[in-house]
């Protein structure tokens, strides 16, 4: 998860005074958006005081659905109040099995994927963990390509293939085995950055040793909304193939629709190996994470991978109502897509007001990049002043990113571009 590091405020005037003196000074999105929330619906949040923001956030991508979406609460409330197992670790529950057969049924099926289900831990960094750790031990190989401006997670593997230098200084130690290359368009089209990687696998005396993995985003959302083009995205598909290197994409925070498809891989017409899931899998903003891979790749002794947290079947419950409710026909899909346009030309019109600033983005993760990073700092933060919450990424925080539930409805996401077109406006001219 990104963290809106320029837009931090020195002091937090309007916070309970426990935050400054008993939270750990790590604490980040409470200093960008300094007010204390109450309650969320929807698309919306509203503060202690009753004012009311449009959240084109939605948890870092963890609210495709958005807050307390109805269809989703009262399957869990009667879950609960009919005393459903909550922790289970890894048993059979009602709700497991549900979840399973559902998604089976919906997701794996329909694409002709043919995929074991693991359910590595709560979060996004369980889920890499897991990959890569079933990456190494499949090929008996240590080493994995990653690619620059990469965000895969916090814990010690998972920010050995990450991009971003202040999140894997905070590890503390060396972070090996793990080798970055170009993402696409990295050299913006002067050389042709994916030939690199192909070279250096050939190359005796490139001194890399050939990886068991390599670990890719099709949209780097934390850094910066780096698009990688469809036949980029093939290319590398057909390079590890070739090379018998496992293919994982990582669609914690694109996958689950952000992008239009389930999987944001989808549109390449691509089949990875390994595929991490986590986010917006459970619908409700309740920990859950899973990890998908080849039937031929299931080589987990029983117990081999573990954790306390795995069977959280309140996100079960929320996770398979949301697969029937906005997964059985493609019309959830065409109305993302829709909506993403509809974010773009707006988008694209700010930019052309603006020197220096430029639209990126796939589906409903759109932005702004701002050539001074300050800019975009200061234009998320006016946003907020004014009513809209959203974050900064990219490797300055120079990209204002806007990851609005994709159930937002296209009156609001037009009032919260109204309101970034002003907060810009105020702050670059």
């Amino acid at each position: 998860m990104s963290t809106p590091a320029t837009i931090t405020r020195s002091n937090e005037p309007d916070l309970p005074a426990v935050y400054s003196s008993v939270e750990s000074e790590v604490r980040s999105y409470c200093r960008g958006w300094p007010t204390t929330m109450a309650s969320a619906r929807g698309s919306w949040v509203t503060d202690a005081s009753g004012r009311r923001y449009l959240d084109f956030f939605a948890g870092a991508g963890a609210l495709n659905y958005g807050h307390n979406n109805p269809i989703l609460k009262q399957p869990l409330i009667d879950y609960l109040a009919n005393d459903g197992i909550v922790h289970s670790l890894d048993m059979a529950t009602e709700a497991k099995t549900h979840l399973l057969e559902t998604f089976e049924r919906l997701i794996l099926r329909p694409r002709g994927l043919d995929y074991k289900v693991q359910f590595p831990g709560p979060t996004g960094a369980n889920s890499v963990e897991a990959a890569l750790k079933l990456a190494r031990k499949v090929t008996g190989r240590e080493s994995i390509i990653s690619f620059t401006n990469a965000f895969h997670g916090m814990t010690l593997g998972a920010l050995s293939v990450t991009g971003n230098s202040m999140k894997r200084a905070g590890a503390g130690i060396p972070l090996v085995h793990a080798t970055p290359m170009p993402y696409d368009n990295y050299f913006g089209g002067v050389t042709e950055d994916f030939h690199w990687f192909e070279r250096v696998l050939d190359d005796s005396g490139s001194g890399l040793n050939r990886p068991a993995a390599v670990i890719v985003e099709t949209v780097q959302g934390e850094g910066g909304l780096n698009v990688a083009r469809m036949e980029w995205l093939r290319g590398l598909a057909e390079l590890c193939q070739r090379r018998e290197i496992l293919l994982i994409i990582d669609d914690v925070q694109m996958g689950c629709g952000r992008t239009g498809p389930f999987f944001s891989f989808e549109e390449a017409g691509i089949v990875p190996d390994i595929v991490t899931l986590s986010k917006s899998i459970s619908g409700y903003g309740l920990p859950m994470a899973l990890t998908l891979f080849r039937r031929d790749l299931d080589v987990w002794a029983p117990g081999e991978h573990n954790g306390t947290f795995r069977g959280h079947n309140p996100a079960f419950v929320t996770a398979a109502k949301a697969l029937e409710t906005y997964w059985e026909t493609e019309t959830f899909v065409e109305d993302t897509l829709a909506k993403g346009r509809q974010i773009r030309d707006r988008l694209d019109q700010i930019a052309a007001k603006h020197e220096g600033v430029s639209a990126r983005g796939r589906g409903m993760a759109q932005g702004l990049k701002f050539e001074d990073a300050a800019l975009a700092s200061a234009a998320c933060y006016a946003a907020f002043e004014r009513g809209v919450l959203m974050e900064t990424s990219g490797p300055s925080d120079e990209v204002i990113k806007l990851l609005p539930p994709l159930t937002t409805s296209e009156e609001d996401l037009d009032a919260g571009i109204d309101i970034l077109a002003e907060a810009v406006a105020a702050t670059v001219e």
